[in-house]
């Protein structure tokens, strides 16, 4: 089976499944379902996420969001499937293209078993006696607000403030989703970590700018190998920086993977220009100015994958523009000049919206209670059980 399609990482892995198949098909493809209880489901998951050296309180606060997400995915089908609260994923305009990918990608089946929703390789990794007591313990349970299952986003690094919901998907704003410090032991009290990010002014451009080329203190920035590895499996480990990161690209290159990715010649790249940032500064709509073309796009995995012949680690960057002559970035008559290169300086390691599991192991190696871990990253939630 292909795992982390089209990620730096992508490769084969040799997968074996429990419960039933299912074979659907569409046109001249055969799609298999696998069909497996919930609880069964959740095992493989936890094991394929997380390693067999995780805290306790990890996999339990894993286990928990993993299972809320996908009932809250299953209750989305059911609705779009009787036609309520449909919902566009794409918007097109001439000078702007907006997508996100989520839950209409998936008609035929509840989840996939890959990066877009939450991997799952059947029984391949499942049997961990520490995945075993973590699901059991927390059997039923799930994340609520207002009465409704929450859609409990997570991330691999949230670069050290997490994201909102709407800078991501579609603009339904989650009241449990706000974008929080991934710290609470700077003075910032938890009840004022709502509040903080306006105050911090991450879609101010100068002081974004600041912000991201420094390390400040957060609970995912760590270099503590047995604390990633318990994130991390060996493909990922392969992935050195994440809390801070650097990309560097030619003029030629930048403008080749542009063309190929949005299938139009812009030119000459000579400009890529945040129009909007969401509340961690991550951008969701991003200006590419070229010579031929100038093109808005987001959301913000859409922006990844343009500027990457896979994906970049996140949205959440900021732009250098070299030139052959450094400082002349303008002709005498104020026309732009082309750069000759770009480095992209950027934080994090996915959407950020949600849990950030780096952050979230080291709270477990803290000695920090899944319940503690939870009530960090979903603000204002309720642990429930929802089934016996």
């Amino acid at each position: 089976v292909t795992i982390g399609v089209n990620f730096h990482w992508q490769r084969k892995q040799t997968q074996v499944f429990n419960g039933q198949l299912q074979l659907v098909v569409e046109a001249d493809e055969i799609t298999a379902i696998n069909i497996i209880p919930v609880e069964k489901y959740l095992k493989s998951v936890i094991s394929s996420e997380m390693s067999a050296t995780s805290s306790v309180e990890l996999l339990k606060a894993h286990a928990v969001i993993s299972r809320s997400w996908l009932l809250a995915q299953m209750e989305k089908r059911a609705k779009l499937k009787d036609g309520a609260n449909s919902f566009f994923s794409f918007i097109k305009k001439d000078d702007e293209i907006i997508r996100w990918y989520d839950r209409e990608d998936h008609t035929i089946f509840d989840v996939c078993a890959d990066d877009h929703c939450q991997r799952y390789q059947g029984i391949t990794n499942a049997g961990n006696a520490t995945v075993e007591e973590a699901v059991n313990a927390t059997r039923g349970q799930v994340l609520t607000s207002e009465g409704e299952i929450c859609d409990a986003r997570f991330s691999k690094c949230c670069g050290g403030i997490t994201e909102e919901f709407q800078y991501c998907w579609e603009n339904t704003p989650k009241p449990y989703l706000l974008s929080i410090c991934d710290n609470e032991e700077l003075g910032i009290r938890n009840e004022e970590l709502g509040m903080r990010n306006e105050e911090l002014g991450m879609r101010d451009e100068a002081f974004f700018d600041n912000w991201i080329r420094t390390s400040p203190e957060a609970y995912c920035n760590t270099t503590d190998k047995e604390v990633l590895s318990q994130v991390l499996n060996d493909y990922d480990q392969e992935t050195p920086d994440f809390y801070r990161w650097r990309v560097e690209y030619t003029q030629e290159e930048l403008s080749r993977l542009i063309s190929e990715k949005i299938k139009d010649d812009f030119g000459d790249i000579i400009d890529l220009i945040p129009l909007e940032r969401g509340k961690s500064g991550r951008i969701c709509r991003l200006k590419i100015v070229g010579t031929k073309k100038t093109l808005t796009i987001g959301k913000e995995l859409e922006i990844r994958r343009t500027l990457s012949d896979t994906h970049l680690y996140s949205s959440a960057f900021v732009v250098d523009k070299h030139f052959a002559n450094e400082g002349d970035n303008q002709s005498a008559n104020g026309d732009n000049k082309v750069p000759s290169s770009f480095t992209i300086i950027g934080a994090g390691w996915g959407h950020g919206v949600g849990l950030c599991q780096i952050g979230a192991a080291v709270m477990g190696e803290k000695g920090y209670p899944y319940d503690k871990i939870l009530l960090h990253y979903y603000r204002g939630a309720e642990i429930k059980k929802y089934y016996i």
